[in-house]
């Protein structure tokens, strides 16, 4: 089976979001925004003076020229499948996987589309276009070989006559059976690809951009961050107790459910040890806010600004075990303790493999489950400037924490008082916390998503 890739597999035949994700997160937001500005020009070019490539070329030059090929592969592997994903057609695409053999043809350039039909699609070839590139590696921002008309014909040609032709009255006279896909097939649908699965993926914005939204958010922009920084500078000011119904204000609100520990008023006092399934880098935070007192963290790759910035103490990782238990022990010493041993976030509902630290640390392990929702931005990255993650939560026009206070843990499922393995425990309290929020425990890990998304092992120095 050929198929076309825009309008064919994918519902919307528009090409700008995915170029401007690339020109956003491969180079910068001005050259986004450049490329925003074109839109009307690419727009007149193509649908009124009839420039067939005009579009794939302006938009080429705009977000390539400049850009080095590791940063652009990258961004191929880590953030353009999400939005491939979310306009796949489900009609299209359940013909596509009954084949044995699939071909993809789009006008966008091969790099862009090649890790995803491979890893998703299980594509056997993709035919796109292509980027100049220096020796050094660098794009020149020109384009050869636009799969459209006669070039898309001969390309479909050199497959050896495909069964089936998806997307392209071109595609009829070269394949046994031929589709056309309708302007409306595909309205309100969206696919279920299960082989393999996303679970990790990064990028800033939650949506796939059309030129609308992408101007909806360069609009939101200069309220955005004012109003980032007023929430960050009460959240640090005010008093825990007062901070959480202020910023239900701004629009960050918590839904909580369940039993809170009780709070704890002696110094001397050993604390409850809360494991969380890790959402954001506030995860901590707003578990201090709903108690209602400091709750100390213990993190790993919290930046040096977030860390500056941090309302509750927080503790650094050392990866050394004895060294982070002693220090984790010292803290419960003092007071109530976060920890999120999945050791990063996962935007996906599944939840990673939880190390078994601290299960050997205290018996006194409350569960909770964490949720959040965001409209505009992520406040996680992998690859991007981390020091911005709580930047960009909070300039989201509004925000939503979900958090579920399960039951303490039995004294006969823990380690010292029921003689599990530590392993045990915190495969146990995976699987209760992703029962309550009905998502999915793996195996994977930290060093996985940033092997995934980043090319490194995801160690910070």
């Amino acid at each position: 089976v050929v198929s076309l890739l825009e309008g064919g597999l994918l519902r919307s035949s528009s090409t700008f979001p995915y170029f401007f994700l690339v020109a956003l997160e491969a180079g910068s937001p001005l050259r986004a925004l450049l490329l925003l500005a074109f839109f009307p020009i690419v727009w007149i070019l193509t649908h009124i003076l009839q420039c067939r490539d005009a579009d794939i070329r302006l938009y080429a030059f705009v977000t390539f020229a400049g850009l080095h090929d590791a940063a652009v592969r990258c961004v191929a592997r880590a953030v353009l499948p999400k939005a491939f994903l979310d306009d796949v057609h489900r009609g299209v695409h359940r013909v596509f996987a009954t084949c044995d053999r699939r071909y993809v043809v789009t006008s966008l350039p091969r790099v862009m589309v090649e890790s995803f039909a491979k890893s998703f699609l299980e594509t056997e070839h993709v035919l796109g276009s292509e980027l100049h590139v220096t020796r050094g590696g660098w794009y020149t921002g020109l384009v050869r070989g636009i799969p459209r008309g006669r070039e898309r014909y001969r390309a479909v040609k050199e497959l050896n006559s495909p069964d089936i032709g998806i997307g392209s009255d071109s595609f009829a006279e070269l394949c046994k059976k031929a589709y056309i896909v309708g302007d409306h097939d595909g309205d309100g649908e969206q696919a279920k690809i299960s082989a393999p699965p996303l679970i990790f993926h990064d990028g800033r914005l939650v949506h796939r951009p059309t030129p609308l939204w992408a101007l909806t958010i360069l609009l939101w922009l200069p309220f955005a961050i004012p109003l980032a920084i007023t929430r960050i500078l009460l959240g640090i000011c005010l008093p825990k107790r007062v901070a959480l119904p202020v910023e239900h204000l701004l629009g960050v609100s918590v839904r909580v459910r369940g039993r809170l520990p009780p709070r704890i008023f002696q110094p001397s006092q050993r604390g409850v040890l809360f494991v969380l399934s890790h959402r954001t880098l506030l995860d901590p935070v707003f578990i201090s806010f709903v108690m209602g007192q400091a709750v100390a963290a213990v993190t790993y790759s919290l930046s040096r600004v977030s860390e500056l910035f941090s309302p509750i103490r927080t503790a650094r990782l050392t990866r050394c075990k004895d060294r982070d238990a002693r220090s984790m022990t010292r803290l419960l010493a003092q007071g109530h303790l976060a920890v999120c041993p999945e050791g990063t976030t996962c935007r996906q509902p599944c939840l990673l493999r939880f190390s078994a630290l601290f299960a050997e640390l205290t018996d006194t392990i409350v569960p909770v489950s964490l949720a959040t929702t965001m409209p505009v931005f992520h406040g996680t990255s992998a690859r991007g400037w981390k020091c911005l993650d709580f930047l960009f939560f909070f300039m989201n026009p509004a925000v939503r924490y979900e958090m579920e206070f399960l039951e303490q843990l039995p004294p006969d499922q823990t380690c010292g008082g029921g003689g599990r393995s530590s392993h045990d425990v915190a495969n146990h309290v995976q699987r209760l916390i992703a029962d309550a929020m009905g998502y999915q425990c793996t195996t994977l890990t930290r060093k996985d998503k940033y092997r995934a998304l980043a090319g490194n092992d995801g160690i910070v120095t």
